[in-house]
């Protein structure tokens, strides 16, 4: 396979973790006979620095020319400026809507040897594999926004249409594993919330009948994300509630460093990055973790390029490595040894090639 792959590395450690996203595609490519290409473009608080601009131009043509696109990480203290009238932040945004992906996926699936990395009670993490399924195009995000000397407000608005494309797409998910899904929503207090519950019932109904659906509370959901994890398959919800919650289950996992997240929508370019932010305090210092990087990999190969086998034997990859007792600091207990960012990728990388 020929295929061209966007690579954003942004700010922060987005360098560092797109790199090894990289080499391991390179890897992938080696080994199955694949011909992947890459485009390095600008974006967030680097195509503020060097265009002044969060997403140039050249970095929406090459995006919306590949089969798909790395992100690393966006934002920094350099460009923390509330009132600033451009942002890095802008730049994500407005790729997405580029892009046209509406639908955020969030695996969390727990790596036993990790177990102990997590904050919660490891009888708790037994069984946990999980998918949160975050609509990106609406909600308060997007919506209008004011500001005065003495008050401010944010709009929120959903539309029927985009509540149910993300509720076909969850329960589409959740017919390929164990019929479960949950709808998270604020529906005794929010409008916009009432009008996700009255959809996704309709459609639930009407298409998606052989599915069990649960409606929760986003309160109790962070709640039984910490209490009974294990209980979730297929969760689904809107833009802000999504965001909160997918990082209150990477503690799951024993660290945000160690999650993937893919971005799609009905389109063949998909977005691909870690759910970690820049982490400015560790830029620089080749600590990070790679596996959220190298895991969103494994989802674009899957996603956007249909290679099944490869991305089953990326995450094996990964799984292994972790399994074999390879550690970077932020997954490190009992006195492990650390490895560093390209030590870390190195092992992933020979656990695919042994």
């Amino acid at each position: 396979m020929d295929a061209l792959i966007t690579l954003l590395p942004g700010d922060g450690i987005g360098p560092e973790v797109t790199k090894s996203g990289q080499s391991v595609l390179e890897t992938i490519g080696e080994e199955f006979g694949h011909n992947f290409t890459f485009s390095r473009q600008h974006i967030g608080g680097s195509g503020i620095d060097h265009c002044n601009d969060p997403l140039p131009s050249d970095t929406v043509s090459s995006c919306n020319e590949s089969n798909a696109v790395i992100l690393g990480a966006v934002g920094g203290p350099k460009w923390d400026n509330p009132n600033a009238k451009i942002r890095p932040e802008q730049g994500l945004l407005g790729l997405r809507a580029a892009l046209k992906v509406f639908a955020n996926i969030r695996p969390v699936k727990i790596i036993p040897s990790l177990s102990k990395a997590s904050p919660l009670k490891e009888h708790l993490l037994k069984n946990v594999d999980l998918l949160v399924i975050r609509e990106l195009t609406g909600g308060i995000y997007f919506g209008e926004k004011q500001r005065n000397d003495s008050s401010a407000s944010d709009l929120c608005i959903y539309h029927n249409y985009e509540v149910e494309r993300i509720i076909r797409f969850a329960a589409n998910l959740a017919k390929s594993r164990r019929n479960k899904l949950c709808s998270v929503d604020k529906a005794n207090v929010l409008e916009t919330s009432r009008l996700w519950r009255d959809v996704t019932t309709k459609i639930m109904a009407s298409e998606f009948s052989s599915i069990n659906i649960e409606h929760i509370l986003v309160d109790a959901a962070a709640m039984y994300l910490i209490s009974r994890p294990a209980d979730f398959d297929v969760i689904v919800t809107e833009n802000m509630f999504g965001d909160i919650l997918t990082d209150e289950a990477s503690m799951l996992s024993g660290s945000m460093g160690m999650l993937p997240s893919a971005s799609l929508g009905d389109g063949r370019v998909g977005l691909y990055e870690p759910i970690h932010g820049s982490a400015p305090d560790i830029a620089g210092k080749g600590i990070a973790n790679p596996c959220g990087m190298i895991g969103s990999v494994a989802l674009l190969l899957r996603h956007s390029l249909d290679l099944q086998e490869e991305a089953d034997l990326l995450e094996k990859a990964i799984y292994d490595a972790i399994e074999n007792g390879a550690r970077t600091a932020d997954i490190a207990t009992n006195n492990e040894k650390i490895l560093s960012t390209e030590e870390m990728t190195q092992v992933i990388t020979n656990c695919l090639v042994k």
